[in-house]
């Protein structure tokens, strides 16, 4: 019995070895707490507590030296950065951003057209305020003195209308490449430097309007305008009435799109048929290309109206302005737009307020 006692005793591990192996690890304290707890719930709920305890004072740990770390840090550039105020804009010259270009100015005035107001401008015919110019792109202001080959430059007309009624053989174009006759060859003498608005092919005839204004030119050409152009048409074919009306619809033809044309068959007479059509758009040769993708030939076209402006009885080759009275009229709200904002001279000279101008 001793015997076994003695040998039972040195198997046992002794006290001084264990310590001398070290710290028990926290792992193992863990575990060993965990067996216990489960072995007793009283104890297992407070072993709990007691690691929620831990975890909760290693958090406020962590925090307390996370804000003193971001306290102790210096503040970034972005926190101690204050706006400063900006700069005021250096003064740029009137004549850079106001008024209207040169070559307008001098269009206007009927001498010539923009793009040989530019050439004038470039080749030093030109002087503002005793300036020779050399570049278009100068703005002129109201009270400038300006003079092309040293004459004064006359103030310009307000915008004026004119109804001409072109015979075919004449191109709508102030030069020909080609050499043939334009409608401007045929015009008085007497009238100002004219534009027309929009154009007719040489074998068209009928109504043309002429201005004398660019922007009231390029205001009533515009489709949005929504000015009715009427024609009547001869063409050689038996039109489809079906396919005459289904053109109110727009169509397309060879990815250009029209838009919608009014047409009415009139009378058919032998092979040729007499038509009459209104559109609202009026693109390069149009009523041409329309009946000719529905098989027919136009051989006559003759404009009846444009707009309000009516061909009427006007004799073939003769030109009739229209009275300032029936342009305010027709023009409506835009009338202030064109003959009163067309030069700022003219806005310079308008009577005081509380006094009324005499209009013509």
């Amino acid at each position: 019995m001793l015997d076994r006692f003695m040998s039972d005793k040195s198997k046992r591990p002794s006290s001084k070895s264990a310590s001398a192996q070290g710290p028990t690890p926290r792992s193992a304290k863990r575990s060993s707490s965990r067996l216990a707890k489960g072995s007793n719930p009283s104890a297992r709920r407070e072993g709990e507590k007691s690691e929620q305890s831990r975890n909760n004072q290693n958090q406020g740990r962590g925090a307390a030296q996370k804000g003193a770390k971001s306290a102790s840090r210096p503040k970034r550039a972005a926190e101690t950065f204050r706006a400063k105020p900006r700069r005021a804009a250096s003064p740029q010259p009137a004549s850079a951003y106001e008024g209207e270009r040169i070559a307008k100015v001098i269009a206007r005035a009927g001498l010539c057209s923009r793009r040989e107001a530019e050439e004038w401008v470039s080749a030093g015919r030109v002087t503002v305020d005793g300036r020779q110019l050399t570049s278009p792109a100068v703005n002129i202001q109201r009270g400038q003195d300006i003079r092309v080959d040293g004459k004064p430059l006359a103030a310009p007309d307000p915008p004026r209308l004119w109804r001409f009624h072109k015979p075919t053989g004449r191109v709508t174009s102030a030069r020909d490449p080609q050499g043939r006759p334009t409608i401007f060859a045929d015009l008085p003498p007497t009238l100002p430097r004219l534009h027309s608005v929009g154009r007719l092919d040489i074998n068209t005839e009928g109504l043309l309007l002429l201005t004398n204004d660019g922007a009231l030119k390029r205001y009533l050409e515009l489709p949005e305008t929504g000015w009715l152009r009427r024609y009547r048409v001869r063409a050689f074919g038996r039109p489809d009435p079906d396919a005459l009306a289904a053109l109110k619809n727009g169509i397309t033809i060879e990815g250009i799109e029209y838009r919608g044309i009014h047409a009415d068959l009139e009378r058919q007479q032998g092979n040729n048929a007499w038509m009459s059509m209104s559109l609202r758009e009026g693109k390069n040769r149009e009523i041409k290309k329309v009946l000719a993708h529905l098989g027919l030939t136009v051989n006559r076209l003759i404009r009846l109206s444009f707009g309000p402006f009516q061909l009427g009885h006007l004799p073939v080759g003769q030109v009739e302005e229209v009275p300032r009275r029936i342009l305010r009229q027709q023009l409506g709200a835009k009338w202030a737009d064109f003959a009163e904002g067309y030069d700022a001279t003219h806005r310079a000279e308008r009577p005081p307020a509380g006094r009324s101008a005499r209009r013509s």
